[in-house]
């Protein structure tokens, strides 16, 4: 599936993007489920966000319990000061998670194809697991800045295999908080890793390496039904949508079964619901 070339870029880099890997029909269909899963979600019953800001402390038991369920969690800005949304609920909502690959036939079809299972494969993952999934609205005016960060810190394995695979559901431009990374950065060492034990949350920190600066990353910005596969170990962060157009886009993070998962990550399965590939 990929060439030498994306191959060695990859290698490189820590990323490659690959343009018209999904069709519109296919992008078409996911949002649709997405909007009918958010239609169906009851505010009243969680007023739970997402934001990786002091990640620890902002974590609750409805975040920890969507490890291996379907949730709905909201904008950071998408309430009001008297605790109201501030517009439609269908423009409050940040991302759906975090196991809709394995759990919704749509999200399931878009998610497990041979073709996929190539581009896993050649970058790597001989015995690819995925483990989490998550659909980004991304809405225009509040959608929430996403700090830097390395996935890694959240599936830690022996050795480091993680992958992420990042699917544009819509265009992805500088305007509307497009993703941003440091070429190289992969080969830099992972600086936290965030811990769970039962419902007890840390951040370890493991090395003070400073994330990057603005001259040293790059917009990756990308068109609707582009797929972009980063290292696990790269440093990204995406900027606050204050534009009116939302950046919706959908994201699976894999890790390589010959690796050692660790007992510590904050998702688990077990042999009544088990981790699957993309075949």
């Amino acid at each position: 599936m990929l060439s030498q070339e994306q191959r060695d870029a990859f290698q490189r880099d820590g990323y490659i993007v690959i343009p018209d890997f999904k069709p519109a029909a296919a992008i078409a269909q996911l949002r649709q489920r997405a909007a009918e899963i958010v239609n169906g979600f009851d505010p009243g019953a969680s007023r739970s966000i997402f934001t990786t800001r002091d990640q620890v402390k902002t974590t609750d038991d409805y975040f920890l319990g969507s490890d291996n369920t379907i949730r709905c969690f909201f904008e950071e800005e998408a309430f009001d000061q008297h605790g109201q949304l501030k517009q439609d609920k269908a423009l409050s909502i940040n991302k759906i998670g975090h196991a809709l690959h394995d759990l919704d036939p749509v999200f399931e079809r878009f998610s497990r194809e041979p073709k996929l299972a190539e581009v896993a494969r050649d970058l790597g993952l001989s015995q690819p697991q995925v483990w989490q999934s998550m659909y980004i609205f991304k809405q225009p005016g509040i959608g929430g800045e996403v700090g830097w960060h390395q996935d890694a810190t959240f599936f830690d394995t022996t050795p480091i295999t993680v992958t992420t695979f990042w699917f544009a559901l819509e265009d992805a431009t500088r305007d509307n908080g497009c993703l941003w990374v440091q070429p190289g950065g992969h080969r830099g060492p992972l600086r936290e890793r965030f811990v769970r034990h039962g419902n007890d949350i840390t951040m370890q920190k493991l090395d003070p390496t400073p994330w990057p600066g603005q001259d040293s990353a790059i917009a990756l910005e990308a068109t609707a039904g582009s797929l972009v596969c980063f290292h696990g170990l790269l440093p990204h962060y995406s900027a606050p949508n204050r534009s009116p157009v939302s950046r919706h886009a959908y994201t699976l993070h894999a890790t390589d079964g010959t690796s050692s998962y660790s007992p510590d990550n904050w998702i688990q399965r077990g042999a009544d619901f088990p981790v699957r590939g993309f075949d």
